[in-house]
C-alpha cells in the first residue's frame, strides 16, 4: 500500500479571497519505506536543533516560518530551514510528490475551488497507482490518504461519491462525452490528523507553499531569490500527473 500525506497552501475562496493561488501538494511513500522515511524527517529535525536550534517539536509551518518570528531565529534562518526541508526531501528518491495548482483568475463565481482541486489530486493519485509509476511499481497496490484534519467532512463526501460517480471525459478519438470511472484504489476515507503532530504533513505543508511560490513568490521571496525553490524538488516529483508541465504540476 502507498500513503499519501498531504497538505494546502493558500485559501478556496473566489471572492475576497487575499491569494491568487490554492495549492496541494501530495508525498506519496510506499508501506515498505514508510519506516524508514519517518526516520529520515526525524534525523532531519534533530539536525535543525543541532545546526539552528530548532525544537524538535515546533511546527514546520511555511507561511509562519517566512512570516513570523519563530525560536528566535533571523529570517533568512527560516528561509534556509525551508530550503533545507525541500533538499532533505529531493534526496529520498522512494517518495514521490504529487501536486495541483488552482489559478483562480478568472474562473466563474460558481467554480469549486476544493472539490476541482482535490478531486483532481485523488484521480491523478489513482491514476498512478494503476499505472504503477510510483517508486517501487506495485502495479497491485492501493493508496490511503493522510491530510491535515482541517480538510473534515466535505472531503469524505467527495472521496466517497469518487468511488461511486466519477465522470472521466471521453478519449475524442472515440467520441465526446463522459464516462463513469469510479476511483478504486483508494481505500477508507481520507484520514485526518492535527499537522503539529504529523511530520510528513508538516513537510507536504512546506512542499505546498513553494509551489505557491513558484507562480506568485511574495516580497520576501522575490527578493532571496527564492520563487525557483520548487524546482529544487524535481528528483522526486511525479512527473507522470501532467505531460503538460515539466515539473509534473497539474495546473487548473
Amino acid at each position: 500500500m502507498y500513503l499519501m500525506y498531504v497538505d494546502e497552501s493558500g485559501d478556496t475562496g473566489l471572492v475576497g479571497s487575499p491569494t491568487r493561488y490554492f495549492a496541494l501538494s501530495g508525498i506519496v511513500v510506499h508501506e515498505s519505506e514508510w519506516r524508514n522515511f519517518m526516520q529520515m524527517i526525524i534525523q532531519f529535525r534533530r539536525t535543525l536543533k543541532s545546526v539552528y536550534g530548532l525544537p524538535l517539536r515546533t511546527e514546520l509551518h511555511a507561511s509562519e516560518f517566512v512570516g513570523s518570528r519563530i525560536a528566535g531565529l533571523a529570517r533568512h534562518q527560516r528561509l534556509a530551514i525551508l530550503r533545507n526541508t525541500l533538499d532533505e526531501l529531493a534526496k529520498f528518491d522512494r517518495i514521490s510528490i504529487t501536486n495541483v495548482l488552482v489559478d483562480k483568475l478568472g474562473k466563474p463565481l460558481d467554480y469549486d475551488v476544493f472539490n476541482s482541486a482535490w478531486g483532481t489530486l485523488f484521480q491523478r493519485f489513482e491514476n498512478t497507482l494503476v499505472h504503477g509509476n510510483f517508486p517501487g511499481g506495485y502495479r497491485r497496490s492501493h493508496g490511503l490518504v493522510i491530510t491535515d484534519a482541517t480538510a473534515g467532512h466535505k472531503l469524505t463526501r467527495l472521496v466517497r461519491k469518487m468511488a461511486v460517480y466519477n465522470p472521466i471525459p471521453s478519449d475524442p478519438r472515440h467520441g465526446a462525452g463522459l464516462r463513469n470511472i469510479p476511483i478504486t484504489r483508494v481505500v477508507e476515507d481520507p484520514f485526518g490528523k492535527d499537522s503539529k503532530e504529523t511530520l510528513a504533513v508538516q513537510m507536504a505543508d512546506v512542499v505546498a507553499y513553494f509551489l505557491v511560490q513558484n507562480s506568485a513568490p511574495n516580497s520576501y521571496v522575490r527578493k532571496q531569490r527564492a520563487s525557483q525553490y520548487f524546482s529544487r524538488l524535481l528528483p522526486v516529483l511525479n512527473t507522470h500527473a501532467s505531460r503538460f508541465d515539466p515539473l509534473g504540476i497539474v495546473r487548473l
